[in-house]
């Protein structure tokens, strides 16, 4: 026969146990969150819907050159030409309307790869009609970062009429 503190080890040990199982059930719900409505299946985002927000509320604070093409791509205007000024609200609408929309990064990020390649065949078809020394495009970010000290204006404008089937990459000049 076992002694009561076996007993009483036995009785706790099932009771963990069944502590440890209740835990890992599947039956648990998912913790609460704003704008949760407790139907428990939320809707999935729509990724366009996000887009275009984030491109009206960039309209609204006066970035008028943020466009959203037919497939829901989002194109910016070329940064570094304007001067810090174009720049600085470019930038302060941006982090205006990224906050409004907390969306917009999801829906970047899953065509980020697209853009990429896009930009890295743009790259290749301004080496290809006189731009050879055209850096390659961010591989994170597809932007074409151009030292000022080597952007060469004519070999771009002529590179512009043989390359304009692709979509233009996002760039900057200078720094």
């Amino acid at each position: 026969m076992r002694s009561r503190a076996e007993r009483a080890l036995m009785a706790a040990a099932a009771v963990a146990a069944v502590l440890v199982m209740s835990g890992c059930s599947s039956e648990d719900t998912a913790p609460r969150v704003a704008g949760d409505d407790g139907s428990g299946a939320g809707a999935p985002q729509d990724d366009n819907a996000v887009r275009r927000a984030w491109v009206t509320c960039m309209h609204g604070q006066g970035q008028n050159g943020v466009q959203q093409d037919k497939d829901g791509n989002i194109y910016m205007p070329a940064s570094g030409m304007g001067g810090d000024a174009s720049v600085a609200g470019y930038e302060a609408a941006v982090k205006v309307c990224d906050a409004k929309n907390p969306g917009i990064h999801q829906a970047t990020e899953k065509n980020q790869q697209k853009f990429v390649e896009q930009a890295r065949a743009w790259v290749a078809c301004a080496r290809k009609n006189g731009y050879p020394d055209l850096p390659d495009p961010d591989p994170k970010t597809a932007i074409l970062q151009i030292p000022r000290v080597s952007f060469d204006a004519a070999k771009w404008d002529a590179v512009q009429p043989a390359c304009s089937k692709l979509p233009l990459p996002g760039y900057q000049i200078g720094q």
